[in-house]
């Protein structure tokens, strides 16, 4: 599994013009991207780790804060690069094995007490952030 963290003032997610979710305080923008080996365990160690990592303003977490995370699954965080000009997504789970798990990343959190907003599994989304710091961080429990 593999998320990009980022730090932001404000963040919010649409699908058709609509927005579907969207940060109310400053907090964190998690991109999830999920591969065929990751399991329940591993979308649950992401959670606690994302939600505890120190990466907010006095080197505090968003457990800490109390900060919102906005969630929004992203496959072609396992887009390889290597071989020609067109990534390949074979490392990124399919729809059916990766929703499950990023749900259950989005339920840890949740479990954790932290306020989760989330993306359209599947949808064409346009995500909108302001970053703050910049402060983005690579997780990868590869």
């Amino acid at each position: 599994m593999r998320v990009v963290l980022t730090r932001v003032l404000s963040a919010s997610v649409s699908v058709d013009g609509q927005v579907v979710a969207e940060l109310a305080a400053p907090g964190l923008l998690a991109l999830v991207g999920v591969t065929g080996t990751d399991t329940p365990t591993v979308a649950r160690s992401v959670a606690t780790k994302l939600h505890e990592l120190r990466i907010l303003p006095g080197e505090a977490s968003a457990a800490a804060a109390g900060a919102p995370i906005l969630v929004v699954s992203q496959f072609t965080l396992y887009g390889r690069t290597d071989k020609g000009r067109r990534p390949a997504w074979a490392q990124a789970a399919p729809g059916p094995v990766a929703e499950p798990l990023v749900d259950e990343v989005v339920a840890e959190l949740r479990r954790r007490g932290a306020t989760v907003s989330t993306g359209v599994f599947g949808a064409m989304m346009q995500v909108s952030s302001v970053n703050d710091g910049p402060m983005t961080i690579l997780l990868d429990e590869d």
